[in-house]
C-alpha cells in the first residue's frame, strides 16, 4: 500500500487529466530542492512546496549544469531558450543553454514549456546576435521558423556537460525526469549544479 500511495501522489503531483498514469510511465519532468537522499531513494521538495518520494533508477544520468556567458553564444550556436511570448511577437528568455556540440539538433523547433504559464522553449541555431538598449537579442532560426529573442541583463546563461551522484546533496536544487519503474515514481535523469549552482529550470 505505501508504493501504491507514493505512486498516486506522484501522478496527481505532476500531471493531471485522463492521460496521467500514460504520462507518468513515459516520464514527467519535476523541479526543486532535494529534502533528503540515500543510495536508492530522494525526497524531491517541489517549488509549490510539495514532498515526493522517489526511488533512483539503477542507471540514472546525471548531468551537471553551470554558467557560461552571454559571450559564448555567437552565430551559428545551437541554443535552447526557455522564454514568454511578448506583445510584439517577441520572446523574453527566462533563460538560455548553450548546447555543447554533440548536441547540436536535439529538440530542434518552438514549442509550449511547463515552467510558466504560456512559457515557450525554442531549440535552434542563432542566426544572428545584436545588442540593443534592452539587451541582447538573439535571432533564432530552425525548420520552418524563426524566432526573435530578447535577453535581458542577468538573464541564466548555462550549459551542461555529464555529471555524477557527486553532485546530489541534501538542499541542492535539482531539475529532474521521473517515472513509474515497477509501480514506483523512480528518478532516471537528473541535472543538478555544483557548490549550491542551481538550473534555472
Amino acid at each position: 500500500m505505501p508504493n501504491r500511495r507514493r505512486m498516486l501522489a506522484f501522478v496527481m503531483l505532476a500531471v493531471a487529466g485522463s492521460s496521467a498514469l500514460a504520462q507518468a510511465r513515459a516520464g514527467v519532468r519535476l523541479r526543486g530542492t532535494v529534502e533528503a537522499l540515500s543510495p536508492t531513494t530522494l525526497v524531491l521538495r517541489q517549488r509549490n512546496g510539495d514532498r515526493v518520494e522517489l526511488a533512483i533508477a539503477s542507471n540514472l544520468g546525471v548531468t551537471e549544469v553551470y554558467p557560461v556567458q552571454l559571450a559564448d553564444i555567437q552565430a551559428g550556436s545551437f541554443v535552447g531558450v526557455g522564454a514568454i511570448p511578448q506583445a510584439d511577437g517577441s520572446q523574453k528568455a527566462i533563460a538560455v543553454t548553450l548546447f555543447p556540440e554533440s548536441m547540436r539538433g536535439t529538440g530542434e523547433g518552438h514549442r509550449p514549456f511547463d515552467f510558466v504559464p504560456q512559457g515557450t522553449m525554442t531549440n535552434a541555431t542563432v542566426a544572428d546576435v545584436a545588442a540593443t538598449p534592452d539587451g541582447e537579442h538573439l535571432r533564432l532560426r530552425y525548420p520552418g521558423g524563426e524566432q526573435l529573442i530578447v535577453v535581458a541583463p542577468g538573464t541564466p546563461i548555462v550549459s551542461f556537460h555529464p555529471g555524477d551522484r557527486s553532485l546530489l546533496t541534501v538542499g541542492s536544487a535539482v531539475s529532474l525526469t521521473a517515472q513509474e519503474i515497477a509501480g514506483q515514481p523512480t528518478v532516471t535523469r537528473i541535472s543538478a549544479g555544483r557548490n549550491g549552482f542551481a538550473p534555472p529550470y
